[in-house]
């Protein structure tokens, strides 16, 4: 009987060899011809690492190490196509999932996308058939999209697509589950609701959100977001925003801020700027640039403002006004203020600030602000502090320096009065006498404030 043990024995591990092989099949042979025919179709280099066949949990087919692009500008850990197997005898072959693991996308990839998605210059004039390849679902697994300075993702997206093809619904949530978007069809376009919280602007300025609430409808070439509420540094915004992205990309629309506090906030915007208060705005904003990373250099930004309970870092008006001869009295410190308003145009960069008011105290002040691309200032500040030294009067400073350094300093004019009247009147009366004298003999003689082109 030992034999038949041993026979029975050998046929078991037939057997089992059987039973895994066609579970476990590598399909490499036909990676030459798929990366040939794929190739010839996205006019893109394609690469494929590994092919196999597997009959468990069921029938799939996997695919390895996919690069598309000279510089592999798309790649593709692991691609998992299970299909329906009674499909494949019928003329439609359905695919029931198609699971992507790893998808990394680059700017360079992202530009191709459209061309890839092209339709024919020469419209099919056959009758239409039925599709030869139907898929139900898709699944994207820790997918990153690497732009030049910035990385969106990891995240994980769900698509459904109905017997059509059409989209069903699609999902969207990051890896740490702090954004999730979700996508359904209304009629031709697309209802988009996305909500976020304790969430990081990936792309531009690191813009922290404690909440974020976006409803609105797209198109296959914009987005009109007509529901954007967010909560952040303490304050809220709501508004209304239109993406457009069918030649580079489009922004425009506006915001109401109430109560933002800037402390944390302004130096994002504007790297050196040291301002905290809270902040009330409307403003009304537009850019277009190639990329989404160029956007922020494009804007361009109209708001009347009003800062409440704040401080100006880095310069000391009062100080600036009371230290006539004293130039270093201009340069530090710092200046609190009860209310700070005016208005604000940003273009590509530049900042123009008019009609500017500052109130506090013993202090109050006006003028125009220019602030360079390069971060260099110019203007004047007309200030007027109730102080013993200069009796109340209005000192206007010629605004220099930069924003991370910025310098106030009286004119030359009113610097040579109030010394003249300090010399024959004596400080006080003297010195607000001369001042004024100064002041008027510029006017005089041409001494205004140059408007900037």
């Amino acid at each position: 009987m030992k034999w038949l043990k041993r026979i029975g024995i050998v046929l078991g591990v037939i057997i089992l060899i059987l039973a895994v092989v066609p579970f476990f099949i590598s399909l490499n042979d036909y990676i030459p011809q798929i990366e040939k025919e794929a190739s010839a179709r996205l006019k893109e280099p394609v690469s494929i690492k590994s092919i196999k066949f597997s009959a468990l949990p069921l029938p799939h087919v996997t695919v390895d190490g996919i690069t598309v692009g000279r510089t592999q500008d798309i790649k593709l850990g692991k691609v998992t196509v299970t299909p329906d197997l009674w499909s494949l005898l019928g003329t439609t072959k359905v695919i029931k999932s198609i699971e992507i693991d790893g998808l990394m996308l680059t700017q360079k990839g992202i530009d191709k996308i459209p061309a890839w998605t092209k339709p024919d210059a020469k419209p099919d004039t056959k009758p239409q058939q039925p599709a030869a390849v139907r898929v139900e679902s898709i699944k994207l697994n820790d997918a990153l999209v690497k732009l030049a300075k910035a990385t969106v993702g990891p995240f994980d997206a769900r698509l459904n697509l109905a017997g059509s093809g059409e989209l069903e619904d699609a999902a969207i949530v990051t890896k740490d589950g702090k954004l999730k978007a979700s996508v359904k069809p209304e009629k031709a376009k697309y209802r988009i609701d996305a909500s976020a919280k304790a969430w990081r602007l990936p792309v531009g300025p690191a813009i922290l959100f404690d909440e974020l609430d976006i409803k609105g409808i797209a198109t296959m070439n914009d987005a009109n977001l007509d529901q954007v509420r967010a909560k952040l540094y303490g304050g809220a915004v709501n508004g209304r925003a239109t993406i457009g992205w069918q030649k580079g990309l489009q922004l425009k629309g506006n915001f109401d801020i109430n109560r933002m506090e800037l402390k944390q906030l302004v130096p994002l915007l504007s790297p050196g700027t040291n301002v905290s208060g809270k902040l009330n705005a409307k403003p009304v904003f537009s850019a277009s640039a190639a990329s989404a990373e160029q956007l922020i250099n494009a804007l361009r930004l109209e708001t009347p403002f009003n800062v409440q309970n704040g401080v100006l870092h880095g310069v000391d008006i009062s100080k600036a006004a009371t230290s006539l001869i004293n130039k270093e009295g201009s340069k530090g410190g710092e200046t609190r203020f009860d209310e700070l308003s005016g208005h604000l145009v940003t273009d590509r960069g530049a900042y123009r600030l008019t009609q500017l008011k500052i109130a506090s105290g013993l202090l109050s002040a006006d003028g125009n602000v220019n602030i360079s691309p390069r971060q260099e200032l110019s203007g004047r500040i007309n200030a007027n502090v109730k102080a013993a030294a200069v009796a109340s009067a209005t000192v206007p400073l010629n605004v220099s320096g930069t924003v991370q350094s910025p310098l106030l300093l009286p004119t030359g004019a009113t610097v040579t009065g109030a010394a003249v009247g300090t010399a024959i009147l004596g400080p006080g009366i003297g010195t607000s006498v001369g001042m004024k004298a100064g002041q008027f003999v510029e006017k005089l003689f041409g001494g205004k404030e140059k408007k900037k082109p």
